[in-house]
C-alpha cells in the first residue's frame, strides 16, 4: 500500500454552537470515524479532559464488528473511537474542532491511502444536544467555505458501539516506527500539539 500523508488541514474554527462546560466533573461519551481508527485514537488520547478512548467499530451489528468482517467492506461499520470525557474540563464542540482539523472531512469513503466505506468520515451521537452542535458547526464551516470541498462527514445516531479487538487499542503507541504510523499519524499528533497547545497532554510518558 503506497503510504501518502494526508494533506495539511485547516484549523477549524471555533465552534458557534456548543454546550457549556459542566460546573461538576462527570463523563460523556463521543464516537468519531475519521479514517483508520489508529489515528484517531491517537490524537483524542493526547487531550486534556479525555478520560479514556477505545478503537472499535460503529454503524453495523454486532455479528459483523470485527477486523476481518468490516476489512470486506460489507459491514456498515466505521473504523471508530469512543472518547469518554470530562464535561467540567472539556466541551463536545472542542471535541468536534480537533476532529475536523486532524483528518480530512472532504474526502468521500476514504481518507489518505485507505478506501472504503469503513474509512468514511462520520459522527456518531448520542444525544440530540450533541445532534444539534455538529449538525451547526458543519453548516458553520460550510457558510465560511473552510475547506476547499464539501464536507462528506455523516452526523447519524449511535446505535451501538463494539470495542475493537486488543491488538488495535494504543496501536499507534506500542508501534511508533511502523512507517504507516510515522507517515500517516504521527502528523495528525503534531497538528494537534500545533493547533491545541492548551488542550495538548503527554500519553503514557511521552
Amino acid at each position: 500500500m503506497k503510504m501518502t500523508q494526508v494533506s495539511a488541514q485547516a484549523k477549524a474554527p471555533v465552534p458557534a454552537v456548543d454546550e457549556a462546560k459542566a460546573s461538576v466533573s462527570g463523563h460523556e461519551t463521543a464516537v468519531f470515524a475519521g479514517g483508520c481508527f489508529w489515528g484517531t485514537q491517537s490524537v483524542f488520547q493526547r487531550v486534556k479532559g479525555v478520560t479514556s478512548t477505545m478503537a472499535g467499530y460503529a454503524g453495523g451489528s454486532a455479528a459483523t464488528a470485527t477486523y476481518a468482517q468490516v476489512t470486506t467492506e460489507t459491514t456498515g461499520h466505521a473504523e471508530s473511537v469512543k472518547v469518554v470525557y470530562d464535561p467540567s474540563k472539556l466541551t463536545y464542540g472542542q471535541l468536534l474542532r480537533i476532529f475536523f482539523t486532524v483528518h480530512d472531512p472532504t474526502q468521500l469513503n476514504r481518507q489518505g491511502p485507505d478506501v472504503g466505506t469503513s474509512y468514511r468520515s462520520a459522527i456518531f451521537y448520542t444525544n440530540d444536544e450533541q445532534k444539534k452542535i455538529a449538525t451547526a458547526y458543519i453548516a458553520q464551516m460550510e457558510a465560511a467555505h473552510v475547506f476547499s470541498k464539501p464536507i462528506v462527514t455523516q452526523v447519524v445516531p449511535l446505535k451501538g458501539f463494539y470495542d475493537a479487538e486488543s491488538y488495535h487499542q494504543d496501536y499507534a503507541t506500542n508501534n511508533p516506527n511502523n512507517p504507516y504510523i510515522m507517515v500517516c499519524d504521527r502528523p495528525k499528533i503534531e497538528t494537534l500539539k500545533r493547533d491545541f497547545p492548551e488542550l495538548f497532554q503527554p500519553y503514557k510518558g511521552e
